[in-house]
Parts: C-alpha cells; sequence; structure tokens
C-alpha cells in the first residue's frame, strides 16, 4: 500500500498517526472489546431503567394546542406509552432568541414513525404562551405535535430541558422515567457521530491526543451568524434556523437571560 508524502504546508494540525491496514486492524479490533463492554453495560442500565418505579398523576390536567386545551391523557393518542422533550422558553424572545439546546433536540427527532410503530407517542412540551409557540413551530417546520404546558405542574408541567417518559393504564397516567443535561443525548444522533470522528465535538472537556486543536466551550456550534461561523451574539441563530425559508440575521435576542 502506497501513501501520499506528507506537506507540511497542508497536514491537518493534530491528525492521528499513518500506519498500514493490519495495525490499524489490530488497535481497532482492540477498541471494538471495549466498545461491546460499553454496550452491554447500557443494556444493564437500560433494564434497570425499565425496573424503577412509577409515580401516579392526574392525566385530566389540561394542556394547550392548536385546537385549544384538552387532557394531557390524550397526548397518548390511544398508545400506551409516551415520551415527551420539554423545550425551554423565552417569553417574547423573537424566533431566534429561543433555545438553542433545545433546539438541537426538537430538530434530531422530527418524525416519530419508529416510536409509534412500538406504540410509543412522542410530543414537544414547553411553558410559552400558545400564539408565541405555534408561531415558532410554524416557522421551524416542525410536524410533531407541540402544546403548551405553561399552568401545569410537575411531572407534566415544571422544569423545561427535560425528556421524560410516561405509561398509561387505561385513564390513569404515570410518570416512569425522566433525565436531562447530557441524558438528553440520546435524541441528538449528530453527538452520537461527532464521537466517532478523529476529531470529535471540538469541546474542551473532552479527552484528545497531544496535538490535536483545543477545544473550546461546550456546545459552542450550537449557534452560528449567517455564515456559518459559531457566534452567540446577537446576530445569531440556533443553527437550523439558517435553513429556514427567507430568514434573515437579526440585530436581537430579544431575550432577558432566564427562562419562565
Amino acid at each position: 500500500m502506497t501513501t501520499t508524502p506528507d506537506n507540511p504546508a497542508t497536514t491537518l494540525p493534530g491528525r492521528p498517526p499513518i500506519t498500514d491496514l493490519a495495525t490499524w486492524q489490530a488497535a481497532r479490533d482492540e477498541l471494538l472489546v471495549r466498545e461491546k463492554a460499553h454496550t452491554r453495560q447500557g443494556d444493564a442500565l437500560a433494564a434497570a431503567r425499565r425496573r424503577l418505579p412509577m409515580v401516579e398523576f392526574d392525566g385530566t390536567v389540561e394542556v394547550v394546542g392548536p385546537d385549544g386545551p384538552f387532557p394531557f391523557l390524550d397526548l397518548f393518542q390511544g398508545r400506551d406509552e409516551l415520551v415527551v422533550y420539554k423545550h425551554m422558553w423565552y417569553d417574547g424572545a423573537p424566533h431566534q432568541g429561543q433555545c438553542e439546546g433545545c433546539t438541537t433536540a426538537a430538530w434530531h427527532l422530527k418524525d416519530a414513525a419508529y416510536l409509534n410503530a412500538r406504540g410509543v407517542s412522542f410530543a414537544l412540551l414547553t411553558t410559552g404562551r400558545w400564539d408565541e409557540v405555534a408561531s415558532f413551530v410554524a416557522f421551524m417546520g416542525y410536524i410533531q405535535p407541540w402544546y403548551s404546558v405553561r399552568d401545569a405542574d410537575e411531572p407534566v408541567g415544571g422544569s423545561m430541558g427535560y425528556l421524560t417518559c410516561f405509561l398509561r393504564d387505561g385513564d390513569r397516567t404515570f410518570l416512569t422515567y425522566s433525565t436531562t443535561g447530557r441524558g438528553t443525548e440520546r435524541i441528538n444522533g449528530s453527538m452520537g457521530l461527532l464521537d466517532m470522528t478523529p476529531y470529535g465535538r471540538g469541546e474542551a472537556w473532552e479527552d484528545n491526543p497531544e496535538g490535536r486543536p483545543e477545544g473550546r466551550h461546550a456546545c459552542w456550534s450550537w449557534r452560528s451568524d449567517a455564515d456559518g461561523n459559531p457566534d452567540w451574539g446577537p446576530t445569531s441563530r440556533p443553527v437550523p434556523q439558517w435553513t429556514r425559508p427567507g430568514v434573515t440575521p437579526a440585530d436581537t435576542l430579544g431575550r432577558n437571560g432566564h427562562h419562565r
């Protein structure tokens, strides 16, 4: 096997060392043992998750959707299980001022066909006023159902930024699981793919080989300017918004830094 000689002018910084296929395969096989152990541990955690107790709550509590108020129980759409993502909200903020982190979650699960096939419904909940939420959903082009839980208590409302699972037994409803922070990453397929690449996520906390580009603060790529450069300033938008028809740069995020 031949390789092209290195050109210092074009060599990527801190790239992996070059080797032959047999050496690479041996290293890959060694890592595979650890990957399989990680998978099995994940299976064990999932099994423990399925053994958690659950909490009953009032499924008649009202949420608000495009047709007005209706009971939370209806979010199951006749299925036995329900997964929701609780999207943070800035009251009165324009589209570009809404939560960039929650945008990554909402954007990555645009279709729940495979969940539905397993008897699981999916919805997005937020504390925003419905008129604001409806405008945002239309702008983003989301097809998943969104609902306002502005005046609802836990576990329907409450703190946002969570993935939460529910079970229905007839007309009785139960909270079975909830996670936040990095626990919500399982909805974000891009993170998993980046973890497979030699440069990873490009974040400062990652354990990288010496010489790799210095990582940036966590989630540096969630917002960008019109040219695609990471930016958290007043002209930035959550990255997917730049794909929306007719979108233009704005000059304010219109938010005071606090979620409702």
